[in-house]
């Protein structure tokens, strides 16, 4: 009798034999959504095809189809599977510095620190594919499409957390001057974390983007003097 040859994943596509087992299947979604995030982070969402996440994957296109549906959902569940570790991380490092903080001692500055420092944490100790996640924010966040409606899906209720604590402390700046402010912070904040070395060549080497200690000593103060000096001019305005 002559042995059926298989391919290397044709134990993992789905066939009318049954599905995956479970532990084989959270394997195989997690080297699936590996995949997409390192290719989405690289070439972006309209860069990349399936087939290629399935090749970078070491699996069969069917089996992206099988677990997530389209590429669409495919980035979506890239998207979802750290962004709630994420938005974990912040309401956690919020209520501790609620809790530790008198109201009457709380500053803008401790706020925001203790809003982007988890950030800061998770892409010194979380490995490379945290710097792909974040790279990968970056670059949705400045999408004019659809990148303003998936940061709202995904990212919406901390960001408002935040700004409500920042009114708790400011009690007499604007919502629209706090959201403004908002606007200016996640843009240093993401072009912080996604490290694209440009600053290391515009500063000849004296500035480097992974060196996030150096990010810490300067973004937490660099942020909240900017909303301290938009809400006192907006305070001081006739």
């Amino acid at each position: 009798m002559t042995a059926v040859k298989t391919s290397p994943t044709s134990e993992a596509r789905p066939s009318g034999r049954g599905r995956p087992s479970k532990a084989k299947g959270l394997d195989l979604k997690e080297t699936i959504l590996d995949a997409a995030e390192g290719l989405f982070a690289r070439h972006g969402f309209y860069g990349v095809t399936t087939r290629q996440v399935a090749s970078e994957a070491g699996v069969d296109t069917a089996l992206i189809h099988y677990y997530f549906g389209a590429k669409r959902e495919l980035f979506d569940a890239v998207f979802l599977r750290r962004a709630e570790i994420l938005n974990q991380a912040r309401e956690a490092s919020m209520d501790a510095y609620v809790k530790a903080v008198a109201p009457d001692a709380m500053t803008v500055e401790g706020v925001i620190e203790a809003f982007i420092e988890p950030l800061l944490r998770i892409s010194q100790d979380g490995g490379p594919g945290w710097k792909s996640y974040f790279a990968l924010v970056a670059q949705v966040n400045n999408t004019p499409a659809w990148g303003g409606e998936t940061m709202a899906r995904f990212f919406d209720p901390v960001v408002h957390r935040l700004v409500e604590t920042l009114k708790s402390v400011r009690p007499q700046a604007e919502y629209r001057d706090l959201y403004w402010c908002y606007q200016f912070l996640t843009g240093s904040m993401m072009l912080t974390l996604s490290e694209t070395g440009r600053i290391d060549s515009l500063s000849e080497g004296e500035c480097h983007s992974s060196d996030l200690e150096a990010v810490r000593r300067r973004l937490f103060s660099y942020c909240a003097a900017g909303f301290e000096a938009v809400i006192a001019k907006a305070s001081s305005a006739p």
